[in-house]
């Protein structure tokens, strides 16, 4: 792996203590409410974490663990927590401020509150999984929900948050594209913008969007035995990474593990963010076949965790997203057999591509004494994509059918 696809965080905020009102979205009390107000929501178990000890000892680790995000609420996708959950919490401000009294969680589901939802429109952008959540969430809440997709979206993707009895609409162009797209349309009709990206002026919303992933932490922490060292997080605008990063800072404190936080090569916006010090968007040019993660530009809220909490910034080529699939299908030993989306590996991507190069694993202390967490943020959310990339079909690797 060459040395220039991995970048040591120097930034002058790194080892900072996160801006008050970070902490505060991403704090332990927070979680507390997630927890409330996924209760509502129907299979709302907690996902698997795998442990790999056959793999860690092919890779000369002390542990490996998978969080599986494939199993989340029925949707495939750890974002199955945020745009719903974001969702929900606004139905009950909005239906607290037109009643004139505070509204609780558990009065979500009552007629009352629904009857405000359904006079409310939310939009966003989404490369596929967030806006399934978004979609869930006003079906779930009697809200219409209207998702704008770019070109770079299959319809596999379009089709699952359809499905959901949302309004489609298609943009030309990138993600990026697409947020404006959405941005530009939800403003001029009032609707609410719902996205997990944030800019100046609009980061009270995606704070929330990413205060539902913090969930996941509160799981692996309480399922494993003992604290990781090392967590790998896979970064698009980079919510996810600053949501489990963050949340792990303010819950382990000076015992919280380096993070290294993986960008696709071919969308490297958090990583040059990180090289030149200040948020950039980055040119597009090839597509990445990671696509959950194809994003030019970061998350304002994001990046500014992230530069606080992120140990180290890496990209990973597109043909490490495939091996990592195929890793995941065909374990070692006994481990378990992980059906991981082309964006959902990247994390073990990124483990991968760092113990290729001896002298930076032996830098970031990725060794035998290392206990490393990373994190399935998708199944197979494009069935097709999956099987032309592993060589067999989500449900043969399940069932432990050969290739």
């Amino acid at each position: 792996m060459p040395a220039k696809s991995y970048l040591m965080n120097t930034l002058p905020t790194y080892g900072e203590a996160l801006d008050t009102g970070d902490a505060e979205m991403l704090g332990l009390a927070m979680v507390d409410r997630v927890a409330r107000v996924l209760a509502l929501r129907e299979n709302n178990a907690a996902t698997p974490l795998h442990a790999l000890p056959g793999l860690a000892k092919e890779l000369g680790l002390a542990s490996l663990h998978v969080k599986d995000e494939g199993f989340r609420l029925g949707l495939g996708s750890f974002k199955a927590l945020g745009g719903a959950y974001a969702l929900m919490i606004l139905v009950q401000e909005e239906a607290s401020r037109r009643l004139g009294r505070d509204v609780a969680i558990d009065e979500l589901m009552s007629a009352e509150i629904r009857a405000i939802a359904a006079t409310m429109t939310f939009a966003c952008a989404t490369d596929g999984n967030h806006g399934r959540s978004v979609a869930q969430g006003a079906q779930l809440m009697g809200a219409r929900a209207v998702i704008f997709v770019h070109s770079g979206v299959s319809e596999t993707r379009i089709d699952a948050i359809a499905r959901f009895g949302a309004e489609m609409v298609r943009v030309d162009g990138s993600y990026d594209f697409s947020v404006a797209e959405a941005t530009r349309v939800a403003t001029e009709k009032g609707w609410t913008i719902l996205s997990d990206t944030s800019w100046p002026g609009y980061e009270y919303i995606p704070g929330l969007v990413a205060q539902g992933y913090t969930i996941m932490v509160r799981e692996i922490l309480d399922a494993l035995p003992q604290t990781p060292t090392h967590v790998f997080l896979q970064a698009g605008v980079g919510g996810f990474a600053a949501a489990v990063a963050g949340h792990m800072a303010l819950a382990l404190g000076d015992e919280r593990p380096h993070v290294t936080v993986v960008d696709p090569a071919n969308a490297a916006c958090l990583f040059e963010s990180a090289r030149l010090g200040h948020l950039v968007k980055v040119d597009e040019t090839r597509p990445t076949v990671m696509a959950m993660l194809e994003c030019y530009e970061p998350s304002l809220v994001a990046f500014r965790i992230l530069e606080r909490v992120a140990d180290g910034f890496m990209t990973v080529e597109e043909e490490a997203a495939p091996e990592a699939m195929r890793r995941l299908a065909s374990p070692v030993a006994d481990d378990p057999a992980v059906v991981a989306g082309e964006s959902g590996c990247a994390g073990l991507a990124g483990v991968l591509a760092v113990l290729r190069d001896p002298d930076l694993a032996a830098k970031i202390g990725l060794d035998a004494d290392a206990r490393v967490l990373v994190i399935n943020t998708e199944g197979a959310t494009d069935p097709a994509l999956y099987e032309k990339l592993v060589g067999r079909s989500p449900e043969a690797v399940l069932k432990g059918e050969a290739a």
